[in-house]
């Protein structure tokens, strides 16, 4: 595996993903400070998709509680996660469900949603490109893309990669703002914020 340098990617010795991911921090920092930051960027949408549950279906809540939606679908391919997710938000009642499903290959219908939210899941799917094109697929015109994620300046860090597996081939803040262009979905002047030296962004992008 090499990096966006073409160099060797670090070694990952013991994989500790779940620990952080599924972890009560992580999910207050999500639902409290970027949820909160997205919602300033301008999120906003009735009828959302999100992508990657995890154990705490962290975006669905973002989604509903921040960003106005009132019918959300959340996806995951691992059905314990999806299962988890669904117990931890059933306050939110008839406005989320939980799917199985892959970002890269989304049961929903073209242009018939107004919201996809990402929480730090696009960095974990191998064909990343490919779950942005789904996005832009199921946005309706003037739909939004909400996401939240860590860079490649930030994944292959040595000391991260040590602890934590990820695919090769992960994105600089630059190459997702390409990426995102190349499929229609546009990020405005003021709907890009970066932190921690380009590691930690967050944007709001508008499907043309």
């Amino acid at each position: 595996m090499t990096d966006l340098r073409g160099r060797a990617v670090p070694p990952t010795y013991v994989n500790a993903n779940r620990l952080w991911v599924d972890s009560r921090v992580r999910y207050e920092i999500g639902l409290r400070v970027e949820g909160a930051i997205l919602r300033r960027l301008g999120a906003r949408g009735s009828r959302a998709v999100e992508i990657g549950t995890g154990r705490r279906g962290l975006g669905a809540r973002v989604a509903v509680e921040r960003l106005g939606a009132t019918e959300v679908t959340a996806f995951d391919v691992h059905a314990a996660s999806v299962g988890r997710a669904r117990m931890r938000c059933t306050d939110l009642a008839d406005r989320v469900t939980f799917r199985v499903g892959d970002a890269t290959a989304l049961p929903v219908d073209d242009g018939s949603v107004d919201l996809v939210v990402d929480f730090h899941a696009l960095h974990h799917i191998v064909d990343w490109r490919a779950a942005v094109a789904e996005a832009a697929r199921v946005l309706r015109p003037g739909g939004q893309l909400a996401l939240t994620e860590m860079t490649a300046r930030f994944v292959d860090a040595p000391a991260l990669r040590a602890v934590s597996r990820h695919p090769a081939d992960r994105f600089s803040t630059d190459q997702l703002v390409a990426e995102l262009a190349a499929h229609g979905l546009e990020v405005p002047p003021g709907r890009l914020r970066r932190a921690a030296g380009d590691r930690w962004i967050q944007a709001v992008a508008t499907l043309a």
